[in-house]
């Protein structure tokens, strides 16, 4: 504690020469501070080869624990209002269709957001738009209730996705700041811990705050769903403002700080989101992400409803069991990060997209076993497990994402973030239209296809699923291969 407090309060260095890289891993340059927490690869641009969970210190590892956090409070407004539907659609006498076309809308807003918010990290930054996304999101959260309708329903969740866009920010940051070597762990770490609020909220806002709020109105549930939100709401705005302040957005410092000082170039957004569109791996992932983080949300929507309209229990029950499924980000999106990391070392590029595939293939074959289950007992169990692999999938994704185009990390980041809503939207409209088991079905056989894409992603300097050699003078910073040594290591 100590250290972290002592840490918020150091003062950078101000305009003093350092050993470490002008822009990506030169031999020197200015930085902001002097020393690291953290031990750290100047030919990655002074990025963490290590990751101190129990260190609060800047700039890496506050950059690590701002991001995670950050993100799971994106994610708790996000999906505050699903456990909440049930009441919201009795309340106000919404249709089937019309409580799915809010849920799909809450999604659909966020693909055009992450779009644009990825090739914008690469030009300022994650934390400035980190800040300033979680504040607005905090708004309509905030005015949750004010609706009277399916169309003020619709428009709000319209509004409030833009938190998701948090996501593209989460993981940049953390691939900003920690080498090739730990990415896929750090990636994966914090879009799991991110997500977990996804369940959290279910939990939080379905069985403890709403019964809370039902008791202070004398069990009138339409004011206590009309109110609880502004809660998250508020901790929300907080929060974005202490992360604006108290982080950096690299390891040398801020990309203000770094134009100033000569150490950047300035980056067009439209290059870099032109860069990242053209590359064909970024599309192969962003479908294979659409079948993985696309069903984490659609369970978020569906998850509460489902086990009350299907098992009969009540709107606190159904939020708790429902909570299960994000409760599984607590250290399964970190282990297929993990994994991927390990299995990179061991027979390289090749292990990252083997990791990818089984976890795909796992996942749908499980949605398949839960569109069948017949019990409350056998559905939860397959649901722990199939829960596992769709965020396994989710951080071996993202493990692959910074060796597409590291230059352009962010814009492949955003591109890819946005396939996950892309799904949702999807899945979301079959849910609409179907009944639960044939919705689940289109989804598992979605999945199982997508894990066949893995025998397509080719990147540049590295093997592929099925052929090639990772190739030893890859630059890490840039995706060139450098012409010596010419020996590439057979993976």
């Amino acid at each position: 504690i100590s250290r972290a407090l002592h840490s918020m309060s150091q003062e950078p260095l101000q305009d003093e020469p350092r050993d470490s890289g002008v822009g990506f891993g030169s031999p020197s340059g200015w930085k902001k501070y002097s020393e690291y927490d953290v031990e750290v690869d100047p030919d990655q641009d002074d990025k963490s080869m290590e990751i101190k969970l129990t260190s609060f210190a800047r700039p890496h590892m506050r950059a690590f624990h701002y991001s995670w956090t950050a993100f799971f409070i994106a994610f708790f407004i996000w999906f505050a209002i699903a456990p909440l539907l049930s009441e919201i659609r009795d309340d106000l006498r919404l249709t089937k269709e019309e409580v799915w076309t809010s849920s799909i809308v809450g999604v659909g807003g966020t693909i055009m957001i992450r779009f644009i918010l990825g090739p914008y990290c690469d030009k300022y930054g994650a934390r400035v738009l980190f800040a300033g996304t979680l504040c607005a999101a905090s708004i309509p959260t905030a005015c949750t209730g004010l609706i009277n309708s399916a169309t003020g329903l619709a428009i709000l969740r319209l509004f409030i996705g833009i938190a998701g866009g948090t996501f593209v920010m989460c993981q940049y940051w953390t691939s900003r700041m920690f080498t090739k070597e730990v990415v896929g762990t750090a990636n994966a770490l914090v879009g799991g811990w991110g997500n977990l609020g996804g369940g959290i909220t279910q939990l939080i806002m379905g069985s403890a705050l709403f019964p809370l709020f039902k008791l202070f109105f004398d069990d009138d549930s339409e004011k206590a769903w009309r109110t609880v939100c502004i809660v998250p709401a508020f901790v929300a705005f907080c929060w974005g403002i202490l992360l604006y302040y108290y982080s950096d957005d690299s390891p040398k410092g801020n990309y203000s700080e770094l134009k100033r000082h000569g150490n950047m170039p300035e980056i067009s957004a439209a290059a870099s989101f032109r860069a990242g569109s053209f590359n064909f791996n970024t599309w192969l992932l962003f479908v294979q992400y659409a079948c993985c983080f696309g069903v984490e949300l659609t369970m978020n929507n569906a998850a509460a409803l489902y086990f009350k309209d299907e098992f009969g229990q009540s709107t606190e029950a159904a939020a708790a069991i429902a909570s299960i499924f994000g409760w599984m980000n607590l250290f399964a999106r970190g282990m297929g990060g993990f994994i991927s990391d390990v299995a990179q070392d061991s027979v390289g590029m090749k292990g990252r997209l083997w990791t990818q595939t089984i976890f795909l293939a796992m996942e749908g074959a499980l949605v398949l076993i839960f569109a069948h289950s017949q019990t409350l007992g056998g559905a939860i169990v397959t649901m722990i497990f199939f829960s596992l692999f769709v965020q396994a999938a989710e951080g071996s994704s993202y493990a692959i994402v910074p060796y597409v185009d590291p230059p352009n990390t962010g814009s492949i980041s955003g591109i890819v973030g946005a396939g996950g809503n892309a799904g949702a939207v999807g899945f979301g409209l079959g849910f609409r239209q179907l009944d639960y088991k044939e919705a689940f079905m289109i989804m598992g056989f979605s999945i199982l296809g997508s894990s066949l894409l893995s025998i397509f992603i080719e990147i540049k300097g590295y093997s592929s699923l099925l052929w090639g050699k990772d190739h030893k003078g890859v630059n890490k910073e840039t995706g060139t291969i450098n012409p010596f040594p010419e020996q590439a290591v057979s993976a």
